[in-house]
């Protein structure tokens, strides 16, 4: 009995999972609320996008919500065996199916903290296109901007603190047995620690899309689809420091051309 309530709650998970996750890619597909053709026919010297006039209360918010929803698109699908694992977890650890604490309050725990990381971005962002370093598609216009970025992404593939959190990400079940905590507060606590983690691992590589376009369709799923990678893939393939040392090269070379 038990066994069927928890392959059916993985279901519900799974299916909900997937539901946000094709959301989020339709949003940013559909170009994340911004008439995405009258940017791209702005002249690269007549920026209308970029400019910092166009930052309105309005404009901010509409780029919070662009960037969060953005990150709930690329890692979401990364996070979907540690979400999936909680389901599995929290429904044997429940006395009674009414005592179980919804997978959501999780999940929220973690989304919540690409929401801080969402808020940083669009500061950046905002920070950029005062300064004119930004295109019409929120892509770096300076070889040294472009070249700072690609190198420290590169560097801190290589730093303890990117592999401590990468292992995290990867352990899902060491994660629960070190970190679990019972009731609604914990769930949401343990959803904030690992998207913590989740952070700590992927927040220079989310800063490369200052490098590749923000509004890159191509670039974002190009990274969305290396972090899944990089999350999945044994440790011994080495996927990160073969990532970081094709950044650092890429960043030195850039900053050469400049």
């Amino acid at each position: 009995m038990l066994e069927t309530v928890i392959r059916r709650d993985r279901l519900v998970v799974l299916g909900s999972l997937i539901l946000v996750i094709i959301l989020a890619w339709a949003y940013i597909l559909a170009g994340a609320g911004m008439d995405m053709d009258r940017a791209m026919a702005v002249p690269d010297s007549m920026i209308i996008m970029a400019s910092s006039v166009g930052w309105t209360p309005s404009y901010a918010a509409l780029m919070f919500v662009m960037w969060w929803v953005m990150m709930m698109a690329m890692m979401l699908p990364s996070a979907a065996p540690m979400i999936l694992l909680f389901a599995t977890v929290n429904r044997s650890a429940a006395k009674t199916p009414s005592h179980g604490v919804p997978t959501f309050i999780f999940a929220a725990g973690y989304v919540m903290v690409w929401g801080f990381f969402s808020l940083i971005a669009a500061s950046i962002q905002w920070a950029l296109t005062s300064f004119f370093l930004l295109d019409n598609m929120m892509q770096s216009t300076s070889y040294l901007l472009s070249g700072a970025i690609l190198i420290s992404a590169g560097a801190y593939q290589f730093l303890p603190v990117k592999d401590a959190c990468l292992r995290h990400c990867q352990t899902p079940m060491q994660f629960v047995m070190r970190h679990w905590s019972p009731g609604h507060m914990g769930a949401l606590k343990m959803g904030v620690l690992h998207g913590t983690y989740c952070l700590g691992c992927c927040w220079f590589l989310m800063a490369l899309l200052f490098f590749g376009g923000v509004m890159n369709l191509i670039w974002i799923s190009g990274l969305a689809l290396y972090v899944l990678i990089e999350k999945l893939a044994p440790p011994e393939f080495y996927t990160g420091k073969i990532a970081g040392g094709v950044l650092f090269i890429w960043g030195v070379a850039t900053v050469w051309a400049a």
